[in-house]
């Protein structure tokens, strides 16, 4: 091992930490080529705290470079070793839970509750794909007419290439990081820019457990698209997975295409809550505050679109706006927030700007709706009503703390308008009926329901979405085979 460079320093409520800023390339922290930085800002003061290296195209190449050289000797590492490397790296993440809290906390603005949640959930991933590890066998059997045996064997895709988003730093990248060095894949992560430090502490815990040189690449960069550009059109990488919007997903898929490349993709969503006729309404008032102003509604499975049957509306409204009336606005790290600022300036403009769309087009506003004075990048948890379904607003994906109540005439018309989106990641669903529960689930458009739960995230679930929210699924059984190919071997006795 060898010394890390430059590192950055954090003060938490526990003590002082050190995150390395540099590149990981071929098992050594190191700055970038041309020695560029990218500023790392505090969404909750709009200040710069910390600066990590500004991968070029060539760093990205040598990053290319070394886990190219490292796949064929891990893709033949004993599957018990990787096991017990990754089930190292689970116990060293929950051993530093703080580290990583305050590091998000302070990077990304969640409240210090809801990372800690997050440092959880992302470890899980480490540990649900090292027990996975073993049973990746195979299958073997006689052909139909008896006379060969079929012989069906995994082997990792290759070198591949992980993208992960701002808004769940850690566990974005433990579920994609866990399950590709779990099927003996070498990775470069790339993660985003406006929080890079989280991911570079991951990195380095990974290193600190034996993880081999090359096995585990880091390039954080400015030049997204180019980087993923030149790394996709080499044909030795062989796996791309993104988790961000639909717009860029869809760019990478046709760079992808070029090279016929493995493609995950965790895309944007419009998530619809429906709280039919016979729900329980405070039940239903307490998940729908969470599914939306969880992570600030910065989450790709945020409650978008609320729809509830008119017969308990009036019940719904009053209950959800009393409990959206106690959320707390505040930086990630101080006591008692329950809401923490939008990750930039532009984000926040963005989300208003959509604001006062919808109120063009008829919302009226029942709780918030503006940004608060003042340092940092904060809005007041909103609600609004008085949409039409076809709305602006409607259609988009909100991305921060906006909640739109619509008015269902009955529960297949709530179920209708739940479809009525290109997105189709999660849907949540309350009623007290069991039948009706399961056939509403059955009919809505997407590849992920939670019924009477507003939480449904976990390393044991497949977790992704259809139409317009992606390809594939990260997280279950299957996470795994994302990053594998089958081969099938024709054996004459």
């Amino acid at each position: 091992m060898v010394e890390i460079p430059s590192t950055t320093k954090l003060t938490a409520d526990h003590g002082t930490f050190s995150i390395p800023t540099g590149l990981f390339l071929n098992g050594e922290w190191r700055p970038a080529q041309d020695e560029a930085h990218i500023p790392v800002v505090n969404p909750a003061t709009g200040e710069e705290f910390a600066a990590v290296s500004d991968a070029s195209l060539k760093d990205a190449a040598e990053a290319l470079d070394a886990a190219s050289a490292a796949q064929e000797a891990w893709g033949l590492t004993k599957p018990r070793v990787r096991a017990e490397l990754l089930r190292k790296a689970f116990d060293a993440v929950i051993a530093r839970t703080e580290d990583f809290a305050w590091t998000m906390a302070t990077e990304m603005g969640k409240p210090l509750a809801e990372a800690r949640g997050e440092v959880a959930y992302a470890a899980e991933f480490l540990r649900w794909f090292s027990e996975q590890v073993p049973s990746q066998t195979g299958n073997y059997g006689p052909a139909p007419d008896g006379d060969y045996r079929i012989i069906t064997t995994y082997q990792p895709v290759g070198p591949s290439l992980l993208i992960t988003p701002w808004n769940f730093p850690l566990a974005m990248g433990t579920r994609k990081v866990g399950a590709a060095l779990a099927a003996g894949c070498t990775v470069i992560i790339k993660p985003a820019s406006q929080t890079p430090l989280t991911m570079h502490l991951f990195v380095e815990v990974l290193r600190s457990v034996g993880i081999p040189d090359g096995v585990v690449n880091l390039v954080t960069t400015s030049k997204s698209g180019a980087q993923s550009a030149a790394l996709m059109s080499d044909r030795r990488l062989r796996k791309v997975s993104f988790t961000g919007s639909t717009g860029v997903g869809t760019a990478l898929l046709k760079q992808a295409a070029d090279n016929v490349m493995a493609s995950s993709m965790e895309l944007g969503g419009n998530g619809p809550f429906l709280v039919l006729s016979d729900a329980d309404v405070e039940a239903a008032a307490e998940g729908a505050v969470t599914a939306k102003f969880r992570n600030a509604g910065q989450a790709c499975v945020a409650a978008n679109r609320i729809i509830v049957h008119k017969d308990v509306l009036p019940a719904f409204r009053e209950s959800f706006l009393k409990r959206v009336a106690e959320l707390r606005v505040g930086a990630g790290t101080a006591a008692g927030t329950t809401v923490g600022p939008l990750i930039e300036a532009k984000q926040r403009d963005s989300v208003l700007n959509l604001l006062e769309t919808a109120k063009g087009e008829g919302a009226n506003v029942l709780a918030g709706g503006h940004a608060i004075e003042g340092e940092g990048f904060f809005m007041e948890p909103t609600v609004i009503d008085g949409v039409a379904p076809g709305s602006t607003i409607a259609r988009a994906e909100i991305f921060g703390p906006v909640a739109v109540l619509y008015a269902a005439d009955s529960d297949d018309d709530a179920i209708d308008m739940a479809n009525d989106t290109e997105y189709g990641l999660v849907a949540y669903l309350y009623t007290q009926n069991l039948s009706k529960a399961m056939r509403a689930a059955e009919r809505l458009e997407t590849g992920m329901v939670g019924i009477n739960r507003a939480i449904i995230s976990e390393a044991a679930s497949p977790f992704g979405g259809i139409k317009s929210s992606g390809l594939g699924r990260e997280g279950g059984p299957t996470g795994i085979e994302e990053y594998q190919d089958m081969k099938y071997i024709a054996l004459t006795l």
